[in-house]
């Protein structure tokens, strides 16, 4: 089974199919010995039908009590051999199966990795869900085919020699059961495969939305939207409701024939046998044998029509991996070195000029528009920003995101210690954790937790306020120690007095680094160097934040809320 720390390899995304022909291959030896298991199990559950047979012929009939004995003990250990051939063939395919669980799981977390920022972009939170709690199973379960499902047709061709042996006409009506069980059978699996594509997708809609009303609800609640809302989730799955009954209808047709058919075989060649017996052409013992090789049919043939049912299943969930595998992540065609010493960085767009080394801020009515300039300083959507006199966008990605990091006010938290969800990918020592602690004022966050920095931390910190929250991301932020830090509204959900507390530690902290926030409160303008106010996301005014309010009414009207300049500006 695949190391957790082992390369997966490159999958096949030229199609789901072959994504699961690519699941085999990756483990050629254990599929190998899950078909050689599982053929030679089926084969043999065809040989307890045939000692019978000659138990009864040269044993029983005759009177010969012996041979009556020999073939018992041979049945005996045939069926003894058979049943730890059945343990052995169900964990060589149970590891099958976890191999391609575990190894679709890394290619699809590897990718989302690969993806970083653009994975928002590229593919919806509930698309991503939907693979990694539904589909992955799915793809997982379909290698079933690889050894049970092989099985399944060698011991079918074994029983019909067999078969053949004892009368023509019955190996005919056995062989021919195979071509009317596709012709049933085969229209149903391709509907299925339709039927479950479009399930899947409305799934994924649905996952989406149920994520965007669980962070959302007590927005929505306070805004009175909460209702129409539940209305659409209502409606959205109504719709998934009724393509599951779609997809189950054919399912039970899919499942019924499975089982029905094998069994009127087992009718039709019962009697037949039982006429050819009675006539005389086939001995008692060979009527018993006939019987006893349909009757272990039943079996193989169910498990092709289920196998074909799990493989259809199979490539419809390899389709959507395979369809998130080829998404590519931002385009990254740098190759001109970034700047060696502290350089401007320039957004000819907005205007906006950030002096290295300097605490500048970003004010404005419209915070999309400073986050909007903010993603093309991190070179996180295409711009003509600039660093020095080199463009971002001829500057190889992974230089950027070692020297210029943007700290989003609704950053991801992920569930664990805390140590560990503020150190990132470096490990800070207890001095630069302490004073980025210091800096951040999170000394009372640390000590209300029961286990201080070994504290578990839920997923997005549902254990913590809205304003722990944001300082502890600002406090990874901080220990990540970039040489650029882009920060959006970093101080939004605190109250005033830790506000200033920030501004006043993040301004000293940052001393001689450069440092960019976006922020309308008056407490955090107070402590930048430079402040550019922007309208409709370009620079309208530019300077300290005494200046401004001094010189430029809007900003004051934007920050101070004064009264006189709105009448002046109306």
């Amino acid at each position: 089974m695949i190391d957790a720390y082992e390369d997966p390899g490159r999958p096949d995304c030229r199609g789901g199919g072959r994504y699961l022909w690519w699941l085999v291959t990756r483990q050629p030896g254990r599929s190998l010995a899950g078909a050689l298991l599982g053929s030679t199990w089926m084969v043999l559950l065809a040989a307890a039908p045939y000692l019978l047979s000659r138990a009864i012929d040269e044993g029983l009939e005759p009177g010969d009590f012996p041979a009556l004995a020999r073939w018992t003990a041979a049945l005996f250990a045939v069926g003894a051999f058979n049943a730890w051939l059945s343990i052995m063939r169900h964990r060589t395919m149970t590891r099958v199966r976890m191999d391609a669980n575990f190894r679709t799981v890394k290619v699809v977390v590897g990718q989302a990795i690969r993806l970083g920022a653009a994975l928002s972009r590229r593919a919806g939170a509930g698309e991503v869900v939907t693979i990694g709690v539904g589909d992955v199973l799915t793809i997982s379960q379909s290698l079933t085919v690889v050894g049970p499902g092989v099985g399944a047709v060698v011991s079918y061709l074994v029983v019909a020699a067999l078969l053949l042996s004892v009368s023509v006409p019955i190996a005919v009506v056995v062989l021919l059961g195979m071509p009317l069980l596709g012709v049933l059978v085969g229209p149903l699996l391709a509907r299925l495969q339709g039927a479950e594509t479009d399930y899947r997708e409305r799934q994924g809609v649905l996952t989406a939305r149920i994520g965007d009303l669980a962070g959302g609800l007590r927005v929505l609640n306070g805004l009175g939207g909460k209702g129409l809302f539940a209305d659409a989730f209502h409606r959205d799955s109504q719709r998934l409701l009724a393509q599951g009954y779609r997809v189950g209808a054919v399912t039970s047709w899919v499942q019924a024939l499975g089982m029905g058919l094998p069994t009127v075989f087992l009718g039709v060649v019962t009697w037949l046998a039982a006429r050819l017996a009675a006539q005389g052409d086939i001995t008692v013992g060979e009527l018993v044998a006939v019987y006893g090789y349909v009757a272990v049919l039943v079996g193989p043939v169910a498990f092709l029509v289920e196998c074909g049912y799990q493989l259809s299943r199979g490539v419809v969930a390899a389709r959507r991996v395979v369809r998130f595998l080829r998404l590519e992540p931002m385009e990254d065609t740098g190759t001109r070195p970034a700047p060696t010493a502290p350089a401007v960085l320039h957004d000819p767009e907005s205007g906006v000029r950030i002096q290295p080394g300097h605490l500048t801020a970003l004010a404005t009515a419209a915070p999309a528009d400073a986050t909007t300039v903010i993603d093309r300083l991190g070179r996180y959507t295409p711009s003509t920003a600039a660093w020095g006199d080199v463009p971002l966008s001829d500057i190889p990605l992974h230089q950027i995101r070692e020297r210029i990091l943007v700290a989003e006010h609704e950053a991801d938290l992920f569930a664990g210690p805390l140590r560990d969800l503020i150190s990132g990918r470096g490990t800070p020592g207890d001095d630069d954790i302490t004073r980025a602690i210091h800096t951040a004022v999170a000394d009372d966050i640390v000590q209300s937790l029961p286990n201080g920095l070994d504290s578990p931390i839920d997923a997005q910190g549902r254990n913590l306020s809205g304003g722990q929250r944001q300082r502890i991301r600002l406090l990874r932020a901080l220990l990540a120690d970039p040489e650029i830090l882009l920060a959006i509204e970093p101080t939004s959900a605190l109250d005033a007095h830790t506000e200033a507390r920030v501004a006043e530690r993040l301004h000293e902290a940052r001393n001689g680094r450069t440092t960019v926030v976006t922020s309308t409160s008056p407490l955090v303008l107070d402590h930048a160097d430079t402040v550019h106010y922007l309208v409709d996301g370009k620079v309208a005014a530019t300077g300290t934040h005494d200046e401004l309010l001094d010189g430029e009414p809007g900003y004051r009207v934007l920050v101070a809320r004064d009264e006189n300049a709105e009448e002046l500006l109306s």
